[in-house]
């Protein structure tokens, strides 16, 4: 591998990516489909889901993810016909 796709490589490890908040529709997602998006692989758009909130009665799934920009969060969910409200960058405490 070269160093420049060494570099990039490297610095699209998790740890080096920016947290994203978005927020969308539920639609007919289950717990245990949540369960299993949230502990899937990075994807081909570099994005890593750290934890999912949803509240069924309200019909609302939030995800905080690592991802290279917001750009990849919103193909991450439009693979899954979902389009996102909304996306923001954020910092954790954790």
């Amino acid at each position: 591998m070269d160093k420049e796709r060494l570099k990039t490589s490297l610095f699209l490890l998790p740890f080096n990516m920016p947290t994203y908040l978005d927020t969308h529709d539920l639609g007919n997602m289950t717990e245990e489909q949540i369960k299993q998006a949230q502990n899937a692989p990075m994807d081909e758009f570099g994005v890593t889901i750290k934890n999912m909130l949803y509240n069924k009665e309200a019909n609302m799934l939030c995800c905080i993810s690592d991802a290279p920009n917001k750009v990849a969060v919103g193909k991450h969910h439009l693979k899954f016909g979902l389009k996102c409200d909304w996306i923001t960058e954020v910092k954790t405490t954790a």
